[in-house]
């Protein structure tokens, strides 16, 4: 029997690896995309590529994860380039080659409406940024090809999750990596800004978890993906300092003229957690474990 075949297309990033990590593990051989150091180079906007990596490989699972995570305008056509025309190029040309494939796309938390209340599946979509805007499109996409052509079409909305290989344009890991400059001899300050905004804080190795037991569901295609549990920047920041016995008060300076984009923002994650997933690691295991890492 030949062994079952995933293309990653954003292998790269934390996802991508922990995801690839987890498929191996099972004896899935793993087709790796990124637009740099990858085994394949380039890009999920490039449809001539993505065709013929379908049709070559002929994977019967599609992972599309690739995305530049930032809500920012200057991220206009990257996000629309790589979330709404990749995913129309992943869908069509499994359409044509490789219609029993189960494909797989990354929504994220930042297209709902948030009021503050815990974010389901039934919660209505809300285009307040460029990336916000892909998210939507690329969701009414699978919706039309699940609909349509009766394609297999997962979307899994992921809430905050990191690991010790997120960058420190992420302020979780920001704050992780001057802490650890701090307890050893920087005279650094922190600057952040409004650190009472409350999000989740799960691990990038449990949202594997999730997106693979979603995408062998045959009745349920979308599903928040979170631990649905809220923590504040301030209690990250906290607790992180404390690791290496220093008062954060000691450290963190406000940060001028910094507006947040939402005040809480939170999952209500039943629908997975009903399929049997739950994070094995919490907050402050996180926490341990990113700042163990160097």
């Amino acid at each position: 029997m030949s062994r079952l075949k995933a293309l990653i297309i954003g292998v790269n990033g934390q996802d991508g690896f922990y995801l690839s990590e987890l498929l191996r593990k099972k004896g899935i051989t793993v087709i790796g995309l990124s637009r740099s150091d990858a085994e394949i180079t380039g890009s999920v906007s490039d449809i001539s590529l993505i065709e013929n990596l379908i049709i070559n490989h002929q994977p019967q699972y599609i992972f599309h994860l690739a995305a530049n995570s930032t809500t920012r305008h200057v991220a206009l056509f990257e996000n629309h380039e790589t979330i709404s025309t990749g995913t129309l190029n992943i869908l069509e040309s499994v359409r044509l080659h490789c219609s029993q494939a189960k494909v797989f796309l990354s929504g994220s938390a930042m297209q709902f409406k948030n009021e503050g209340l815990p974010i389901d599946e039934l919660t209505s979509f809300e285009a307040s940024s460029p990336y916000s805007i892909a998210r939507i499109q690329s969701v009414y996409a699978a919706r039309y090809y699940r609909q349509k052509f009766g394609l297999n079409v997962y979307v899994g909305y992921f809430f905050n999750h990191d690991s010790p290989l997120r960058s420190e344009q992420h302020v979780n890991q920001k704050i992780i990596r001057a802490v650890q400059r701090i307890a050893n001899g920087s005279n650094e300050s922190l600057q952040l800004g409004n650190i009472d905004v409350k999000k989740e804080f799960s691990f990038a190795g449990d949202i594997a978890e999730a997106i693979w037991l979603l995408i062998n569901q045959n009745e349920i295609h979308e599903a928040v993906i979170g631990s649905g549990k809220a923590y504040s920047i301030l209690e990250w920041a906290e607790y992180c300092f404390k690791t290496v016995n220093l008062n954060y008060e000691d450290y963190i300076v406000a940060q001028n003229g910094f507006i947040a984009e939402y005040d809480k923002l939170v999952s209500n994650p039943k629908v997975i957690m009903d399929m049997g997933w739950e994070p094995k690691l919490c907050f402050h295991q996180l926490a341990d474990l990113m700042m163990k890492n160097k």
